[in-house]
Order: structure tokens, then sequence, then C-alpha cells
């Protein structure tokens, strides 16, 4: 079993539009872009990152917006809701700002004893705040939203899968623990993690499969402290059978990605170096900082790109 793991360090999805996404994450949701760039594979496109004040590990809301992206299908063999940490009694203040937002999907709900609020973002993907009493990780507090109110982190992914299975026993290898089970669904725990280590498991075998588009989880990542940590666990998953790639350095953290037996994508990304290497941490996500292998495209990328304030 790994120890290496603290939690989640990530999630990446798809939009379709760059504005309109910004807009919804650092208006609506109060988050701080922490950083403006583009997809390695297709400088063309922008990835956003949004979290807390520098971008913590268990924080980052990561986005790829395709402009002629489809819109996806939910389903099994995905990460179908993310889930949020708010302070307890907040959810009446979030459930008023999303309604006069008109942000759709707003439904109260109550999972494992906690208090939710679900809803979905610009391009139907879904998400909820949850109540967590005592939750000490720093919120950003200069994005509309007061300290008493605004988001800490993430709470936890909930996966859906058609057979649990194996993707339960990963997450066991990976060192996560079964915390509960309630209608379907079992929570499993990261023991002395990050404050975002939780993962909810949700078995849907009568459901089809996912496609992904717009509004679509593209993967989960999971933290480790550094490189020796990722290499540590990657060579456990190479001797447990997982096909896993090279190391991959994106500029912010390492990452290795694998795909799990349900579907979905995982990666092991490094808390280091921050997203406050090329950057001062006073103006993070101000400016558009390329992979060095895209800058001398930068021209075209800033000429193609279309300016997220507008």
């Amino acid at each position: 079993m790994l120890n290496q793991i603290q939690g989640l360090h990530h999630v990446t999805s798809m939009a379709a539009d760059a504005r309109t996404n910004n807009r919804f994450f650092t208006d609506a949701l109060g988050l701080r872009r922490v950083k403006k760039t583009v997809n390695f594979d297709s400088p063309d496109v922008y990835h956003l990152y949004y979290g807390d004040e520098t971008g913590s590990p268990g924080s980052i809301m990561t986005y790829f917006p395709f402009p002629h992206i489809g819109p996806g299908r939910h389903g099994t063999g995905e990460v179908g809701t993310t889930v949020f940490s708010v302070p307890e009694g907040a959810l009446g203040f979030w459930s008023d700002r999303l309604a006069n937002l008109k942000v759709d999907g707003l439904k109260p709900s109550e999972t494992f004893g906690e208090k939710r609020l679900e809803f979905a973002g610009p391009d139907g993907d879904g998400f909820a705040l949850v109540e967590v009493k005592d939750d000490a990780r720093p919120a950003w507090t200069h994005g509309g939203v007061s300290q008493d109110h605004a988001i800490r982190g993430f709470h936890s992914v909930t996966m859906r899968l058609r057979d649990e299975g194996s993707t339960c026993e990963l997450l066991k290898f990976m060192g996560y623990e079964i915390q509960d089970e309630k209608d379907g669904v079992k929570r499993f725990t990261k023991p002395n993690g990050n404050g975002a280590h939780l993962i909810d498991v949700e078995t849907m075998p009568n459901i089809s499969s996912a496609l992904q588009g717009a509004g679509s989880v593209h993967h989960v990542a999971f933290a480790v402290d550094d490189r020796a940590k990722q290499l540590e666990v990657r060579k456990a998953l190479l001797d447990t059978g997982y096909q896993v790639t090279p190391v991959i350095d994106r500029d912010y953290f390492w990452a290795i990605y694998f795909r799990t037996p349900g579907g979905i994508l995982f990666e092991i990304a490094t808390n280091e170096p921050g997203f406050n290497r090329d950057e001062d941490t006073a103006h993070l996500g101000e400016a558009l900082k390329l992979p060095r292998q895209h800058e001398h495209l930068r021209a075209a990328i800033e000429e193609h790109l279309e300016p997220l304030e507008a």
C-alpha cells in the first residue's frame, strides 16, 4: 500500500468558452485565477487554473476551453461531481448568491450526514458545495466572497462506475481507506490527508458510459510532495501492472498519468515547484505564461486567444 499520496491535487475539465468559464469561477465562485497558460498539446487553447491565493494542492480547478467542442454526455466511467468545502453555515449564502446569478441545477441535499448544495457549471458540469466544520485551509477572499463563506478547496470527487471492484482496490492500494457506505456509495478517506482527501465511489451498473466533451472532467490528479515520492508511486504502479506515462514537466508540477480499470484518467502530480515559479504571488494569473517549447509562438498565440476580461 502506498503512503506517499496526500489527497487531491487538482481536477481538470473541459469547457466550450474561455471567457464564460473564467467569469464563472472568479466572479460566481470567488476563486482566484492563479495561472493563465495554454494546453501543452494544443497551444491555441487556454489552460486556466483557479484556486486559493497560491494555488495550493487540493484547491486547484483547471480547464481546457475548446471553442468548438460539443457537450459531454454524463454517465459511468467519469468523475460526475466535483465537491468544494465551505464553512459551516455558509450554504444559505451560496444558495442565495447562485440563485441570483441564475446558476442552473441548484438543489440542497445531504450525503453522509453533510449538508450540501448541488449546482451545475456553465457546460453542465456537476458541482456541489459541502459545509465542513473547522476546515483550516486559507480562503481567497478578494473575489467578492467573505472569509465566513469562501471556498476552502476541494472536499471530494464522486466517481461514477458501472463496476466498482477494481477501482476500489486501486484506491486502497493508493492508501485510501473505506470510511462509510450508504445508498450505493462508498466513501474513501486518506488518513492524515491534505484536506481534499475524500473520494466517493458511486456504482451505477445500469447507466451508459460517459462521452467526454464540454462539462466533462478530463482527469483527476492526486498530490505527492516531490519527484522522489512520485517516482516511488510510479514504480509501484508499474510493478502492479498499470501502464504509466513517463514523468512529464508541466511547469508548475511534474505529472504521471494512468487509466483506471473504471475508465477514469488518474494523474499523480507533485506539490513542487508551484505556481509562483514564474510569477510573483501578488500577480498570479495575470500574464499569459507559455511553456518553453511554445514561447517562440507567442505573437501568434496572443493574437488567436480571445481576451478573458472583455
